[in-house]
């Protein structure tokens, strides 16, 4: 029992710090700390084209490390973050970028996912409402003498009322 909770306890450990796990390596850290912070808040943008959707900053990819480097040498050649972009968006395209640009080509991109909520919430309101309808329908009709009895009771309940 006590290595079973052990083995938990070092489970959890890891995957406690599996956040604060960078796969940046210390040779590629720029030496100047305002740009290092730019190329680390670009690495976090930029998809790993490996991993899929993780950023090319968690990433242990060999192309994720490739990526990071290139985004350091268009740092260190002076290009701003959306040159940087750009240039990586040009050889890679919109694919690369962990979030894709509000743009005329990717509005299709931003608009299916409030598009898929809002046919399928119309699609189950028109459901529900088929299916209370189908309910009603579907009700046996009282008969005279049970219909004559809810007319009392009601007269009786606004009576005394």
């Amino acid at each position: 029992m006590r290595k079973l909770i052990a083995a938990l306890g070092i489970v959890l450990a890891v995957a406690a710090s599996a956040p604060f796990a960078y796969a940046v390596q210390p040779d590629e850290v720029m030496a100047d700390p305002a740009k290092e912070a730019r190329a680390r808040e670009l690495s976090r943008e930029l998809r790993c084209m490996v991993c899929q959707n993780q950023s090319i900053d968690d990433s242990d990819a060999t192309l994720a490390k490739d990526l990071r480097l290139l985004v350091r040498e268009r740092i260190a050649a002076g290009d701003s973050n959306k040159q940087v972009l750009d240039y990586l968006v040009a050889r890679y395209g919109e694919f690369v970028l962990l979030k894709p640009r509000f743009e005329a080509h990717t509005l299709i991109l931003w608009l299916i996912p409030p598009l898929v909520l809002l046919v399928g919430g119309l699609g189950l309101w028109l459901h529900i409402r088929r299916r209370s309808r189908a309910a009603a329908a579907d009700a046996p009709a009282l008969s005279a003498a049970e219909q004559a009895r809810l007319e009392r009771l009601l007269a009786d309940n606004d009576q005394k009322a």
